[in-house]
């Protein structure tokens, strides 16, 4: 079987675009994301339909960033070149595309004086300056670093944007004020794009999909995930999005203070 493959691999050329592909079609996503949330000037009346048709956009660009890795390893494409393109699409999607979401639903919420637009363009040029230090930390790893981890350092990109898509989503679906997002969603932000860069644990989500077969509890958190968002839908996937991001600085908390009571009590039993 796999000869047979290898063979239809070396007769078709082409299968070696596919992963490259799937990457243009993840930056299209992002910039058709950028492209619709400008159109929120033309239609005052329904400003918050717009800014959560451009989070689904870059929600659905997630599925072609999963692919097109997976694709690079089924056809063995995998190339520098290839890493490139996927840190560059990613940048579009996941850094520029969130970051002008954010900057523009603040702007059009109320009219800011100049110290208020400032700041808050301030706080998006966090998120995606923060995205560029992660994006080129990650391909510098790429190149190093033949394998990948279980973990990631720092949170990814693909997840800061979800945080950020899941609340304007989330405020679309039960008709929340627009005045609530706009100071709060930029703070919100500079603090994904803090924990892009900061040395944080956080799970690779596509291993740990791809381990549940071989592991039981995973497997049963997995189906108790699927049923939470079966029932609540929205409320479930944004819950579960937050509490990932949230997820690291909690367990790197607990293991700091794990550390410190524990080798406070390993110097009291040296003292005793």
């Amino acid at each position: 079987m796999k000869n047979r493959f290898r063979t239809l691999l070396e007769e078709n050329r082409w299968f070696k675009s596919v992963p490259n592909a799937l990457t243009l079609c993840n930056s299209l996503c992002g910039f058709t994301a950028m492209l619709l949330t400008l159109q929120v000037y033309h239609s005052p009346k329904g400003v918050m339909e717009v800014f959560a048709l451009s989070a689904w956009v870059i929600l659905f660009a997630m599925i072609f960033d999963a692919l097109d890795g997976f694709a690079a390893r089924i056809f063995n494409a995998a190339s520098m070149k290839g890493i490139q393109m996927d840190s560059l699409a990613d940048m579009v999607t996941f850094g520029v595309a969130p970051a002008i979401i954010c900057a523009i639903l603040a702007h059009c919420g109320k009219q800011m004086n100049i110290w208020q637009t400032v700041i808050t363009y301030g706080f998006c040029g966090v998120y995606l300056g923060c995205a560029a230090l992660r994006l080129a930390t990650y391909n510098v790893h790429a190149m190093v670093e033949k394998k990948s981890g279980d973990k990631f350092s720092g949170l990814p990109s693909p997840g800061g944007a979800a945080a950020i898509c899941s609340v304007v989503i989330l405020c679309k679906t039960y008709s929340a004020p627009i005045k609530y997002l706009e100071f709060g969603l930029p703070i919100y932000a500079a603090i994904l794009g803090l924990l892009m860069v900061s040395n944080v644990s956080y799970i690779h989500i596509g291993k740990w999909l791809f381990s549940i077969r071989r592991n039981k509890k995973r497997l049963a958190v997995f189906l108790i995930i699927l049923l939470a968002v079966g029932a609540f839908k929205i409320a479930a996937v944004v819950a579960l999005i937050n509490l990932y991001i949230f997820s690291g600085p909690v367990i790197a908390l607990f293991g700091k203070i794990k550390s410190i009571t524990g080798g406070g009590a390993n110097r009291q039993n040296q003292t005793a």
